[in-house]
């Protein structure tokens, strides 16, 4: 067992020592850094490259230079049936059936789809929730979403930050103003996982207030897969 915390590296370098999934460490490759490898933590914006990525990219054009167009059903992996190959996975670290799990474009797209269809504002309920500070990808899409609908940003955006001093959105203050936004409120959009802050959001208590008040319930999960425990079928 561990030490009782301590901000030191030797604590941190113990955790590793224990963590289950710390072999995991010797499949990718490190950027180097004074002739050692870099300690990382820009795996939000990039990972790691996978020892094996190079092997398996030259497989795909190996097959791209063999087979041209045809690839997209002669390749070993054919590329056209891609989104059926990596279902089965995507479904068990998002905690989805098979057929509720589609791989699919790049996260502003689908971000946009998704509002396309739920976010439908009409002149007394058309605001949305969603914390500071949020992805730029959702600022992105969220804004212009609003826009698209005729709306200003600085009217139908609502963001929750953290109180004066603190670093967390409280659970209690994104409860407040889903509630205070009530009948006015069209959509609730929060990351699973900030990006910057790691904070966790509980999203089943987010999903539950929207719904109290009569709102959707969105969430970006591109920070929390693969980081906490999803259960999205439920």
């Amino acid at each position: 067992m561990p030490a009782p915390y301590e901000a030191s590296l030797e604590y941190a370098q113990s955790l590793d020592q224990v963590d289950i999934l710390y072999a995991f460490r010797e499949r990718f490759l490190f950027p180097q850094h004074e002739g050692q490898d870099a300690r990382y933590f820009c795996g939000n914006s990039l990972g790691l490259q996978p020892k094996s990525a190079g092997y398996l990219m030259g497989l795909e054009l190996e097959d791209w230079a063999k087979y041209g167009v045809e690839g997209h059903f002669k390749a070993r992996n054919p590329w056209f049936s891609y989104h059926h190959i990596f279902t089965e996975r995507l479904s068990k670290i998002v905690g989805a059936a098979a057929h509720e799990v589609v791989a699919m474009n790049t996260l502003t797209v689908n971000l946009h789809l998704l509002m396309i269809s739920f976010y439908r504002p009409t002149q007394e309920r058309y605001k949305i929730i969603m914390e500071a500070g949020a992805f730029p990808s959702d600022m992105y899409a969220v804004e212009t979403q609003v826009r698209m609908h005729g709306f200003e940003p600085d009217d139908a955006i609502i963001e929750v930050a953290p109180r004066d001093g603190e670093y967390l959105v409280r659970d209690e203050d994104i409860l407040q103003a889903i509630s205070e936004g009530g009948s006015s409120l069209a959509l609730v959009m929060f990351g699973g996982v900030n990006y910057y802050t790691g904070q966790v959001f509980d999203m089943k208590k987010i999903t539950d207030a929207a719904h109290r008040v009569g709102a959707f319930a969105g969430f970006d999960l591109a920070h929390a897969v693969g980081n906490i425990p999803l259960q999205l079928h439920d």
